[in-house]
């Protein structure tokens, strides 16, 4: 699944979703040690346990971060799953 971030340093975010469970997670430009280090985190996690966590989180004054787009596509990947 692709998502197309709004609002962050990073432009996109790439991942596998397999039965709730979250794979391959991969961000398209921002701070890289970072978001390795989240897709480090969540491999293997499932996706309502992420969402939960990282969901609402702001970044320098924005309204939102990378962590919280991310947490916005893995809704938008459970929501396709019919999950």
């Amino acid at each position: 699944m692709t998502f197309q971030n709004s609002g962050t340093c990073s432009s996109a975010v790439d991942f596998d979703l397999k039965d709730g469970v979250i794979h391959n997670v991969r961000f398209t430009r921002g701070c890289d040690g970072n978001l390795k280090a989240i897709a480090k985190l969540v491999e293997g996690r499932r996706a309502e346990e992420i969402i939960a966590l990282f969901k609402g989180h702001q970044c320098k004054g924005r309204p939102t971060s990378c962590a919280d787009q991310f947490a916005r596509a893995l809704e938008r990947g459970l929501a396709a799953q019919g999950a």
